[in-house]
């Protein structure tokens, strides 16, 4: 098969393609990709680039996997999509229970949508359609964290945080929700009970009007890459449930093994009422969420005055992104993920930690399959990004973050040169 040139690919991207978080016109380079195979992305002009983003840390296999290949072909043969109103099929059913079996009890029912965002906006309106079914339609707001991310649609925006979140400029149209303080006790630390003083204040004050409290477990990751207490869930949740709020915990990124447990919610042995699920559902194949809820709230939504959950996207519960994920799901547990996720973390911890000596930056800091180097200052773009590609490897910095969430398939060559290209960069900026 021929591929256009590098140059051509250029030409038309340039022509008619606006890329995400960039100008129309004149922002920085973008580099065409013409195969990905393993962890290596194969540029149009031939070089190759050792993958640390996993694509947006859904990649969790590496690229072009055989096993994912023979699912989305074998459910290409039966049917790519079909409606998910009034009809059902075998892919759907069957990851659905998959998807319970997995995850902690009482979490029994599953909805499915496309994306990440949509799976926290269908987390936020069952939340609020759950308390207008159970007569108190004024618990509409919701309470979330600083530095948090929970998406780019509207509702989500909403949720994240005001300032650093990147969406201020949207500010004056977005639902005004509550923030408390993000958590400042580190991972590996007690939290005590000053840690969530503020959390209390705010339930404590207007508990009447929220539906529900939102987090990222664990981990917070686009508005920070924040790493914290696990104690801090289980205190959270003792605080949702003396003031009648619920629990949303939003796994999009952390899901699937990131942590080094299944799901971030094991490291506090916390189950939410609802869960957001996404990214690496499918290893990067298709796009595919799903938001998990308790029988409390699908028999109160389902009892209530519009006897269903007002939510049907088109593309719910594609077959072929569900025998995708069914694939995807199965390859990870028939594996010995927790030593392979073990052995990326104690790679990246040693080849990160010379950059603890680099005057510019402010922390270097690992969990599980994740590497962060942050620093004082935002980068640059424009200049970092060739940096890496020079280097060999894709990277995708922003703001003051420098870090990775590598394909669990990375070998220990090439985790040493990712982290030694990381630190080679952040050395000269």
């Amino acid at each position: 098969m021929t591929h256009a040139s590098w140059q051509e690919i250029q030409r038309a991207d340039s022509a008619a393609i606006w890329h995400p978080y960039a100008p129309a016109t004149g922002g920085p380079a973008v580099y065409p990709v013409v195969r990905a195979s393993g962890v290596r992305l194969r540029l149009a002009d031939g070089r190759e680039l050792i993958d640390g983003m996993s694509s947006w840390w859904c990649a969790i296999h590496g690229y072009n996997h055989p096993v994912l290949n023979r699912a989305a072909i074998a459910q290409l043969q039966q049917m790519s999509h079909v409606m998910f109103g009034g009809l059902t099929h075998e892919p759907a059913a069957q990851l659905a229970n998959l998807l319970v079996e997995l995850t902690p009890a009482p979490l029994d029912r599953v909805f499915f949508s496309d994306s990440g965002s949509v799976s926290v906006e269908v987390a936020m309106k069952m939340a609020i359609q759950y308390w207008y079914s159970a007569g108190k339609p004024q618990k509409q707001k919701l309470l979330s964290l600083r530095n948090g991310y929970h998406g780019d649609t509207f509702g989500a925006m909403s949720l994240c945080d005001p300032v650093t979140g990147m969406h201020h400029l949207f500010g004056a149209a977005l639902s005004q929700q509550l923030f408390a303080p993000a958590p400042g006790c580190a991972f590996d630390a007690p939290c005590e009970d000053i840690d969530l003083a503020a959390m209390k204040q705010l339930l404590s004050q207007h508990c009447t009007e929220l539906a529900a409290v939102i987090v990222e477990p664990v981990v917070q990751g686009a508005g920070g890459m924040r790493f914290y207490s696990p104690q801090y869930l289980v205190k959270l949740r003792a605080l949702c449930d003396e003031f009648d709020v619920l629990l949303i915990f939003d796994e999009i990124a952390t899901g699937f093994g990131r942590t080094g447990k299944l799901f971030a919610l094991e490291h506090a042995a916390v189950v939410p009422d609802i869960l957001c699920l996404g990214k690496a559902l499918t290893g990067g194949y298709m796009t595919l969420a799903a938001t998990l809820c308790n029988d409390r709230i699908s028999s109160g939504i389902s009892s209530g005055e519009a006897g269903a959950f007002m939510h049907g996207p088109t593309f719910m519960a594609n077959p072929l992104a569900c025998a995708t994920a069914l694939a995807s799901i199965r390859l990870l547990l028939s594996q010995p993920w927790q030593r392979v996720v073990q052995r990326l973390n104690k790679e990246l911890s040693a080849g990160l930690a010379p950059a603890r000596a680099l005057s510019r930056v402010a922390d270097v800091r690992t969990l599980g399959a994740i590497g962060v180097i942050e620093l004082h200052e935002p980068v640059d773009m424009r200049v970092v990004q060739p940096m890496f590609v020079e280097r060999g490897v894709w990277v995708r910095p922003f703001g003051r973050l420098v870090y990775v969430m590598p394909p669990y398939v990375m070998n220990s060559a090439d985790v040493a040169a990712l982290t030694a290209a990381m630190v080679d960069v952040v050395a000269q900026l």
